[in-house]
């Protein structure tokens, strides 16, 4: 629609809401009253008999105006609320006010007080004996087949999405549900709910560049925090036994179908536990979840049938990798998975080291992303990563090299990452020295020292089992969604020029 149609419409409708208050309407009421919602209202009534008058109470709707027919002197229109649509209608004889009707726009909301029957089609519908308009819509709602079919323009005018394409509000509410979900699942096996900061001196417990904010009070630098993790195990330290947060996440990062540098994680921690003990959780909270929500332990994603009935199957890290890649040697030789590296990739992009001489940690992270993750449908658990790319889960206990991590992986998807939690403060110190040094040597994503979260080690942190999960992936999981930003309210755009 050109500016100057849309500047055209937007006069004629504030020369009608002029006209609606000549005769007596406020312009914009303080509140309405429904009695019933649209969905109630098909609940109570759900197979109406054709031309039927239902003898009952008269009821009181209130939404916006999706479709407006006028003929002479009966009107059709259907009203949407946040539960559905009904159907309302007005007779000229019944209604002082009828001609009013000339006035309202669709995309307004009114006001509806009437009584219920079933048009000879069947329809449900509100015969009005009166009615109010509560607000004017001084834009025209885009057409739902042309107006706002874009990618980028609904997610960048999400209320308008919602408005003409309702069924997109399914992924937010199954994902509310979700949430609500897991915080009564965890509240039941008595975790505690807390919040730690968002602003961090010093962001930790996760491999990512942060964001930065000037305070100008204190004159300080602060982080944006990319991870839950470090606050949450201080509070295990001072005696919270099992805790957990659901919070947002900042990563300075790019973006792609499951990725957003701006999402919601849950983290808990749990005392005298470790991650096959956490492994469980997963598998029995994710399998009741679905079950509430879905009714099904078993559901299609983008194609891929998927079972989250436990047991999942287990895959081994360094096994899978090198099964997957054709090493036939054990990854965790060095100079072997160097050279072979060199061999097989040996190329690099302008200012770039070549993968084979990058830092450990880079180069089984990049040859699991291209060998491994992308080919796991799942669900999966992959198991015990080595101890180079884990700087804060606590070393296997019968094989060296690794740690006791796990990751649940779906459609190429990671959902998750858990560990047995490091809790000896000199092998952390050592482990931070070393992302120390990988920071200096120009990797703005290793981990920075955090000494004020190895002085809470060393006051003791007893042994824990940790867990994050993705709360955003979960959601797409549940909606069968191909972006995550289809379950993210207002993703993160570029801003408009």
């Amino acid at each position: 629609m050109s500016q100057k149609s849309l500047r055209e419409q937007r006069d004629q409708r504030l020369r009608n809401l002029e006209a609606l208050v000549e005769r007596g309407f406020e312009a914009y009421p303080a509140s309405f009253h429904a009695s019933h919602s649209a969905a109630e209202l098909h609940a109570a009534h759900p197979e109406p008999t054709p031309g039927e008058a239902i003898e009952a109470e008269p009821v009181s709707v209130a939404g916006r105006v999706m479709l407006l027919r006028m003929l002479g002197k009966l009107t059709f229109a259907t009203l949407q609320d946040g539960s559905g649509r009904i159907q309302v209608s007005f007779q000229k004889e019944k209604l002082e006010a009828y001609n009013a009707l000339k006035k309202v726009d669709l995309g307004d909301w009114l006001e509806v007080t009437g009584t219920l029957y079933a048009t000879k089609t069947g329809e449900l519908t509100v015969d009005a004996t009166e009615f109010r308009p509560l607000v004017k819509s001084l834009r025209p709602l885009p057409d739902k087949h042309h107006g706002l079919v874009e990618k980028e323009a609904r997610y960048r005018q999400r209320y308008l999405d919602l408005l003409v394409n309702p069924e997109v509000k399914r992924a937010f509410v199954l994902r509310a549900k979700a949430i609500a979900f897991i915080r009564r699942y965890l509240d039941d096996l008595g975790f505690i709910e807390v919040e730690t900061p968002v602003l961090q001196a010093v962001p930790g417990g996760a491999e990512a560049r942060p964001f930065i904010t000037h305070h100008n009070a204190l004159g300080f630098d602060f982080h944006l925090r990319i991870s839950l993790e470090l606050y949450l195990k201080r509070l295990v330290v001072g005696g919270f036994d099992a805790v957990y947060e659901i919070g947002r996440n900042f990563r300075n990062e790019g973006l792609s179908y499951k990725h957003n540098p701006e999402y919601t994680m849950l983290e808990l921690y749990w005392a005298g536990k470790d991650y096959l003990d956490i492994l469980k959780l997963v598998e029995e909270m994710y399998s009741s979840l679905m079950l509430e929500l879905l009714g099904t332990t078993k559901l299609s994603y983008q194609g891929y049938d998927l079972d989250f009935t436990p047991p999942w199957p287990r895959v081994d890290y360094t096994g899978e990798l090198a099964k997957r890649a054709g090493m036939g040697f054990d990854p965790l030789d060095e100079p072997r998975l160097r050279a072979w590296v060199a061999e097989q990739h040996p190329g690099a992009a302008d200012g770039e080291l070549p993968l084979a001489e990058r830092p450990l940690n880079q180069v089984f992270d990049k040859l699991y992303d291209i060998y491994v993750e992308p080919h796991l449908v799942g669900p999966v658990f992959v198991m015990d990563h080595p101890e180079a790319i884990s700087p804060l889960a606590k070393r296997h206990r019968s094989r060296p090299g690794l740690v006791e991590r796990f990751e649940p992986v779906a459609v190429g998807m990671e959902l998750g990452n858990a560990f047995s939690e490091l809790n000896d403060p000199l092998d952390q110190r050592r482990r931070f020295e070393l992302q120390q040094a990988l920071r200096e040597a120009g990797d703005e994503e290793a981990q920075m020292l955090d000494e004020d979260f190895l002085t809470a080690l060393e006051y003791g942190m007893p042994p824990t089992g940790g867990l994050g999960l993705g709360i955003d992936r979960l959601a797409m999981l549940l909606a069968d969604v191909p972006s995550i930003r289809d379950v993210i309210l207002f993703p993160l755009l570029r801003p408009e020029q």
